[in-house]
């Protein structure tokens, strides 16, 4: 469906269950690990640029490793980007499901995120409709080696999809698709978009104001809860993007703090209790391999700057491997 169409089915939805109070019926060797991983305690999670001291070298595998055997290998990476600061973060507004640009910050760190991230593997790309969310994967992956094009997919009718059809083999080789979801869209947060949050905790006070924007099942004036938004930000990532890294691809989510935070949810099994506590950076990715049906989660790869030894995994060392023997 068309993304106008789109927006207007969401809106439909919104409005369905927000007045009903229910938005759907209520192995691996690693080289370096970074301040996110597991905690033994949910007090507190935030998401840190830097990474810790070297645990131990990797043995790299062979150079042997084929597009189609790694195709079939049960590990692949799942890389979660929280949108660059936007136009709206920067003045402090509710932003919610308007769509607003990224601020010339956060481009830089969207940048930043494509550089932490270049010698990741990345087969495809999921964002939200948000342009936000789409400039911060459009930017990050300009700047990984592989030199991939992002190709969004327009499959919303026969027309687009005929129209945004690649006819050259090669080129297709040369692209990743972009695949634009609503459900991966920021928690809407109703009546409380485009105000100004200090001004609106004035008004209504600090404990409502919080209780809205932090409790998990209290949502804003005809706005959505964390519970909702979590409803169908994982539903579509268990039906759409899961079975993607279960056939072997790299996946890439560009999205929003609280879709993310859903989806996190989810990954790491976090309760109720836990998730309201998450925190994640603008710009700054996470880093997750799905191997044999589980999910583990490698926290934040290290910017360029940062001295450390790369690789996550074996498959992933070997990734590297075969990236630096391309580019003699």
């Amino acid at each position: 469906m068309a993304t106008s169409s789109s927006h207007a089915t969401f809106g439909s939805l919104q409005s369905s269950y927000l007045n009903k109070h229910s938005p759907f019926h209520k192995g691996t060797a690693m080289i370096f690990m970074t301040k996110f991983e597991r905690p033994t305690r949910f007090d507190a999670i935030r998401v840190f640029s830097s990474a810790s001291p070297v645990i131990h070298p990797v043995q790299l595998l062979s150079n042997g490793t084929s597009d189609a055997t790694r195709k079939k290998s049960s590990e692949s990476a799942l890389i979660l980007i929280r949108h660059g600061e936007s136009s709206w973060n920067e003045k402090n507004l509710f932003t919610g499901c308007v769509d607003v640009p990224l601020t010339q910050k956060g481009v830089d760190e969207a940048i930043e995120a494509g550089k932490r991230i270049k010698n990741i593997p990345v087969d495809i790309i999921f964002s939200s409709h948000l342009i936000r969310a789409q400039m911060t994967a459009m930017l990050a992956m300009n700047q990984h080696r592989r030199k991939k094009v992002p190709v969004i997919e327009h499959n919303e009718s026969s027309r687009a999809q005929e129209w945004s059809e690649i006819f050259s083999e090669e080129t297709k080789k040369q692209s990743i698709p972009v695949i634009t979801a609503w459900q991966l869209n920021e928690r809407m947060y109703g009546e409380l978009q485009g105000l100004n949050k200090q001004e609106t905790a004035q008004k209504f006070g600090n404990e409502k104001v919080h209780e809205w924007r932090r409790s998990y099942d209290v949502p804003p004036p005809n706005g959505e809860s964390l519970e909702m938004c979590a409803k169908r930000a994982v539903a579509y990532f268990k039906d759409q993007i899961e079975p993607q890294l279960m056939n072997g691809k790299n996946v890439l989510i560009a999205a929003h703090g609280n879709s993310l935070r859903s989806i996190i949810m989810y990954l790491d099994k976090l309760t109720s209790e836990q998730v309201i506590n998450l925190e994640l950076s603008t710009g700054i990715p996470m880093l997750y391999i799905f191997k044999d049906g589980g999910f583990i989660r490698r926290g934040s790869p290290p910017g360029p700057t940062e001295a450390s030894v790369y690789a996550f995994s074996k498959k992933l060392a070997q990734y590297r491997q075969n990236l630096d023997n391309m580019m003699l």
